[in-house]
């Protein structure tokens, strides 16, 4: 999703991956792809900023990945990040001089904080939809209930594409 909205927005949009099928997906939403397991950080910084390092961040990975981000970061980036749980140095982000956005996007809802802010967010999303713009990414793998645990092990394998669809199935 994240991809898809920074191309809506008209942002030039570079995404890791694993290669395969996610390289794949991530070229036919439109975004370069970065393969981090033949590629090193510093060496994609150097190939497509000219050491520079990117403007804005988006990690959904989390944990010891938030170093990786840290230094593909340009001075005075911004990083989002939707997993914070873990205990990270946070001087090179300091050295950096980055801004650091910790995303639950949950947190307003439940305290019916800026309720009419998110609804437009949600309004405007909406649209974004009924465009054609914005598309749901499923893995074919589809778990029943009862294979919840299959289904978290495939999610944390790195090899499912997209959400995991977990379905309560009645016979």
């Amino acid at each position: 999703m994240a991809v898809q909205l920074a191309k809506y927005f008209g942002a030039d949009v570079y995404s890791t991956c694993s290669g395969g099928e996610q390289m794949e997906l991530i070229e036919r939403l439109g975004a370069t792809a970065i393969d981090y397991t033949t590629e090193e950080v510093g060496d994609y910084v150097a190939k497509y900023t000219d050491g520079a390092g990117f403007d804005l961040i988006f990690d959904s990975v989390g944990g010891a990945n938030l170093t990786k981000s840290f230094a593909a970061a340009r001075l005075n980036a911004q990083i989002a990040t939707t997993v914070s749980l873990c205990e990270l140095d946070l001087s090179p982000a300091h050295f950096k001089g980055l801004s650091i956005h910790v995303v639950f996007m949950l947190i307003p809802m439940l305290h019916d904080y800026k309720r009419e802010d998110h609804g437009k967010i949600l309004s405007r999303l909406s649209q974004i939809i009924e465009e054609g713009r914005l598309k749901p990414v499923v893995d074919e793998r589809r778990f029943s209930l009862e294979e919840a645990g299959k289904a978290h092990a495939h999610l944390e394998s790195g090899n499912a594409i997209g959400k995991v669809v977990i379905e309560n199935r009645v016979n």
